[in-house]
């Protein structure tokens, strides 16, 4: 009997749920959607300006009643939020007050060396002393591109991209050049290669694990090509890695730092996606590049919060961070299975749709004319959020994509929102059809 499901799991028919048995994937007729194809950007670099266009598709999705499947966060309920504040009050209390001064930039020397130690057991070798503690990892991430750019000058970005990197590029009056990324296996080299000796971009911004808002997983062998190419042309990585914990299977992806021989990998991450929401600390490891983000650090925000940092340390130390980690990735890819099984079963026939390895998000390309922006104001309306494609392009392309995000225990809410999606989906893109144009479906959803 195995084998039959062993077989039809090799045909993407049924999916294995751990403990749980066999589940049916495929649509009434039997097929898989496919997988949305690879990006085809305009080449060149231009100026950025997203951000009016992300204000707007963000503010308007904040509301406890609304359907998070917009949210750029997983629910709160996965973390363990009652350990962490016992390490808070724990280390608070034991303090001491010249810590104030001490833990400034870089940060708190215990956590610092807790870090150190996680890429250690990677097989990466971080020193200590090139640890720099944040206030989150967007910080870091910033901070790194500050470090290595000036005004005008242009920074690769992956095509779709995550929308805060654009709107990075944009506060610090940067070119963006798109490259072609693979739904899988992530940013196309060969193109990436042509960019380079062709515009001489100063940085790469990219998510080599689990991207944002793809899911793509840069195959090790292909992250140690990027290492090489970039060192060839003497090019700094910015490796935004803060998903790499929320892997399946038995080994954490190495990150592209990995690789690096020459200092040029400027790897960030932090604990926001995996342990701490809320709690904002995240550390950049910049290798040659250390002493300009520090100095970067206390220049424009002192210091991150240092009670926090303690206890975050205390915290690691105690154990348990790792035994919280399998919890959370199972319960992670419990919910992209039922959010990617929901979408191929209720979407309309012209929808391809990510299966992702990780992290927690499910791009998906929707029929041709339906309207991704469209979309967005007419699920709001029946309180369900999205992200629409738009906010991933400094051009503002994947018109008819979305992001959907599934950091949500799936419950009936769950499948009864993804079917309004659907029908939603389903009306915009008939009436494409008979009028051979987009549609904004929000008329039908009022109704």
């Amino acid at each position: 009997m195995f084998q039959a499901y062993y077989l039809l799991e090799s045909r993407g028919l049924v999916r294995a749920a751990p403990r749980s048995g066999y589940f049916v994937t495929a649509r009434a007729d039997g097929v898989l959607l496919a997988e949305p194809k690879t990006s085809e950007p305009q080449s060149g670099s231009q100026p950025v300006e997203v951000n009016d266009l992300i204000y707007a598709c963000l503010g308007a999705a904040r509301a406890r009643d609304i359907v998070p499947f917009g949210s750029a966060f997983p629910s709160p309920v996965l973390f363990p939020l009652d350990r962490l504040r016992r390490a808070l009050v724990s280390s608070t209390r034991r303090l001491e007050p010249w810590s104030m001064v001490e833990d400034l930039p870089p940060g708190n020397l215990r956590l610092k060396r807790e870090i150190a130690k996680r890429y250690l057991r990677q097989g990466v070798t971080v020193a200590t002393g090139e640890i720099v503690l944040t206030h989150g990892a967007m910080e870091a991430l910033n901070l790194c591109l500050n470090a290595v750019t000036r005004p005008g000058d242009a920074v690769v970005v992956e095509s779709p991209t995550f929308y805060m990197a654009l709107q990075a590029l944009e506060r610090l009056a940067l070119r963006a050049i798109e490259v072609p990324t693979h739904v899988r296996e992530g940013i196309d080299l060969n193109r990436l290669a042509h960019v380079i000796e062709l515009y001489r971009p100063k940085a790469c911004w990219l998510m080599t694990s689990f991207q944002n808002p793809l899911g793509s997983l840069m195959p090790e062998e292909k992250k140690r090509e990027l290492v090489e190419l970039l060192a060839r042309h003497d090019v700094p990585l910015i490796e935004d890695d803060v998903y790499s914990e929320l892997y399946e299977g038995q080994a954490a992806p190495l990150p592209a730092k990995a690789h690096d021989r020459r200092g040029l990998v400027l790897h960030c991450s932090s604990f926001s996606k995996c342990l701490a929401p809320g709690y904002r600390v995240g550390w950049a490891a910049p290798g040659r590049f250390a002493h300009d983000v520090e100095r970067l650090k206390l220049m424009t925000s002192l210091s991150g919060s240092i009670p926090v940092q303690a206890a975050l340390a205390e915290y690691l130390q105690e154990g348990g961070y790792d035994r919280h980690l399998r919890s959370l990735r199972l319960s992670l890819q419990t919910q992209r299975n039922s959010l990617f099984d929901a979408v191929n079963r209720h979407f309309p026939d012209g929808t391809r749709v990510v299966r992702p390895a990780g992290g927690y998000f499910v791009w998906v390309e929707l029929p041709v004319g339906v309207d991704a922006m469209a979309l967005h104001r007419a699920a709001l309306a029946q309180r369900i959020s999205l992200a629409p494609g738009p906010m991933f392009s400094p051009r503002a392309e994947f018109q008819h994509h979305i992001r959907l995000t599934c950091g949500q225990h799936w419950d009936e809410a769950l499948e009864r929102a993804i079917r309004t999606l659907a029908r939603l989906v389903d009306d915009a893109a008939r009436t494409a059809r008979l009028f051979g144009t987009g549609s904004d479906p929000v008329a039908q959803a009022r109704n």
